[in-house]
């Protein structure tokens, strides 16, 4: 049986797109977001001086389409961002355009914490590859003791779960793990099934689970080794991942998926696969039974009448 949890978001200025607070209940980690417009007011609060770690986020300038990320420790983080900002102004990383700080609530993240959590945090999002992180170096975990290294994942653990509410996906992996079943659930749901596409004649074959709401092709998938749709529509993302090397070609001219990718939608995977545009709904099937992703989607619906006409 699946756990709920209560997030609780404050937008500080009443615009979604400005400074806001997210919190999980019953964690001591507090979560602070703001637009770089929106930097000097950052600066003002108490959060921002606190000891802990923080993300800087941005357009990707080498990479269209693609997400630039720095991942960075201080025991004061506003001057840290401070720095920041100004060596931005003398051609330093200028990338960014937003900022994420993780703190506690109860101010007890000490230096050898906020290390630790930089690491940690390094880690996971180079192996999630969601974005190209412009960190020098990787340090690695500082050691702690038994009982702080277990306080540190549970902080990581919730992170994980609070940063893509904010739309901050970087730390999420796209491995596949199985969806817990919910018990008292009226219609129970299983884990997605694998979904296959193919094209026979380009010997192209790729294979992709739904995991956690992102429809995720799987390592060793065959690609279309370039785009051939009349309309550009997602053959930027087909640039892109074979850009950013989640594509490989081969000398002979075979392209594979070499990691697990996790894509918006079934249309965009569908597209990426066969090079041109392609209704991700109807055209991957399940391995199992040959029902369609959409169909498959749809379960549990039924004809939309009440239960008692």
């Amino acid at each position: 049986m699946s756990v709920g949890k209560q997030v609780r978001l404050f937008l500080v200025d009443g615009t979604p797109g400005g400074l806001l607070t997210a919190e999980i209940m019953n964690w001591t980690g507090h979560v602070i977001a703001a637009p770089r417009s929106d930097i000097a007011e950052l600066l003002k609060r108490s959060e921002a001086r606190r000891t802990g770690v923080y993300i800087l986020l941005g357009d990707d300038p080498e990479i269209g389409g693609a997400l630039c990320a720095y991942i960075g420790e201080g025991d004061d983080i506003s001057a840290r961002l401070r720095q920041h900002a100004r060596a931005a102004e003398q051609g330093g990383k200028d990338f960014w355009d937003r900022v994420i700080i993780l703190t506690s609530k109860d101010a007890n993240l000490t230096k050898a914490h906020a290390r630790y959590l930089e690491s940690r945090l390094i880690d996971l999002a180079s192996q999630a590859k969601r974005a190209r992180l412009v960190n020098g170096t990787a340090p690695a975990p500082i050691q702690l003791p038994e009982a702080d290294v277990s306080d540190m994942e549970y902080f990581i653990s919730q992170a994980v779960i609070v940063l893509p509410v904010l739309g901050v996906t970087l730390l999420r992996s796209a491995g596949i793990a199985p969806a817990p079943r919910v018990d008292h659930a009226p219609h129970p749901i299983d884990a997605s099934p694998v979904f296959n596409i193919s094209l026979a004649k380009a010997g192209i074959a790729a294979r992709a689970r739904e995991v956690d709401g992102e429809f995720t092709i799987l390592e060793g998938s065959a690609a279309r080794p370039t785009w051939v749709g009349k309309r550009q529509g997602y053959g930027a993302l087909h640039a892109k991942l074979l850009g950013d090397g989640s594509i490989v070609v081969d000398p002979s001219g075979r392209a594979t998926f070499v990691r697990d990718v996790a894509f918006a939608s079934p249309s965009a995977a569908g597209a990426v696969v066969t090079g041109r545009a392609c209704n991700g709904r109807t055209a991957w099937l399940s391995t199992e039974t040959g029902e369609t992703f959409g169909h498959w989607q749809s379960r549990g619906l039924g004809d939309g009448q009440p239960a008692d006409a």
